[in-house]
């Protein structure tokens, strides 16, 4: 399928199924296929994502992923209130994305097309990029310092996780691209690379622990996490913000995507979320398994994040000190990357407060 065939049947759910809700204001395009054209091919391994706007205050749990029209789709609900203003998106690396080009599906008030040209206006503006950089370092330290001791094993393995991987998303946001979820070090490798920082990609990949990860070792990995992952989708009951991730219709993402970077030789890119889909495993697990069941698929779970590195809380607590130390450093790569990206400009936006 490729991506304008994708977007016409999401666009067709939005019309049939959410903008008949009570508070509707409308629905853009999010994620990886924003600015790809239409005749650009999705990969069973993708999804399209979709983001549907209320003016509720408190969203209702996102639907996830589904099959609708042979599309995998993903829906997520907003508030307005996070999108209150130009500055409130721009400040942000996980919503300015999606508002530099025209991604509207759907806009009755005429609210969010007045949005998207704003921030599509100031999008590259140095101080604008550098306020979402900020803001992204601000999530590193701020999650890093927040594993608590006595959470379940799964859930500091998260907790780690992810403000380790977001290391990348500073290099994304510095050269204008888009802070993937799944792909990230796969992307950031990239910008490493045409800035001629190769060694710092090393270094991103050494604070994960899969520097020395070799492919039959992520191969092995993966049926293991394959076997846990169709045991979790088989008795998830309780409702998690990641459910439809762990479900049967998300397989090709989780696995079969994973799988597919380990056979191009991308192995050590496919670690951060076959951790991350480990984790939502066991969370899931964990809340509706039995504690036979929950035991049996522990030692997989811990086998990868022993090849990391991982075999205890003290290592986690010690991995996470060690990213806050690096990332100075990175940090002065990002300006670096800031400094001489030709496509950022200096602009006459006010200075973010």
């Amino acid at each position: 399928m490729n991506v304008g065939s994708a977007r016409a049947a999401a666009a067709d759910w939005v019309l049939q199924h959410a903008g008949s809700e009570p508070g509707f204001m409308g629905a853009y395009f999010s994620g990886s296929t924003v600015g790809k054209p239409d005749d650009a091919e999705i990969a069973p391994s993708s999804d399209i994502d979709v983001v549907v706007v209320t003016d509720r205050a408190e969203p209702p749990m996102k639907p996830g992923k589904f099959r609708y029209q042979d599309a995998l789709i993903e829906v997520t609900y907003l508030s307005w209130q996070d999108l209150a203003s130009p500055e409130r998106v721009l400040s942000s690396h996980h919503l300015a994305g999606s508002f530099r080009v025209d991604t509207l599906i759907a806009d009755p008030s005429g609210q969010l097309r007045k949005l998207q040209a704003a921030v599509a206006r100031q999008f590259a503006d140095r101080a604008w990029v550098m306020r979402r950089c900020e803001s992204v370092r601000e999530r590193i330290i701020t999650g890093l310092r927040s594993i608590q001791k006595d959470a379940p094993w799964h859930q500091q393995v998260t907790s780690w996780l992810f403000p380790t991987g977001i290391t990348t998303h500073l290099l994304l946001v510095a050269d204008l691209r888009n802070p993937t979820v799944r792909l990230r070090y796969l992307a950031a490798r990239d910008v490493l690379r045409a800035y001629g920082y190769d060694e710092v990609y090393s270094e991103l990949l050494e604070l994960l622990g899969c520097q020395l990860m070799t492919q039959n070792q992520a191969l092995g990995h993966l049926e293991g996490l394959a076997r846990t992952f169709d045991a979790a989708s088989a008795v998830a009951k309780t409702p998690f913000f990641f459910s439809s991730d762990i479900t049967p219709e998300a397989r090709p993402i989780a696995i079969d995507g994973s799988r597919e970077l380990i056979a191009q030789g991308n192995h050590r890119e496919a670690v951060f979320w076959m951790v991350a889909t480990y984790a939502r495993c066991h969370a899931i697990l964990a809340a509706d398994a039995t504690p036979e069941l929950q035991q049996e698929y522990r030692p997989a779970f811990d086998s990868l994040l022993a090849d990391l590195g991982i075999t205890g809380r003290d290592d986690l607590f010690s991995r996470a000190e060690l990213a806050l130390q690096y990332l100075p450093k990175l940090w002065k790569v990002t300006e670096d990357i800031l400094a001489v990206n030709p496509n950022v400009k200096d602009g006459d936006s006010p200075a973010p407060a």
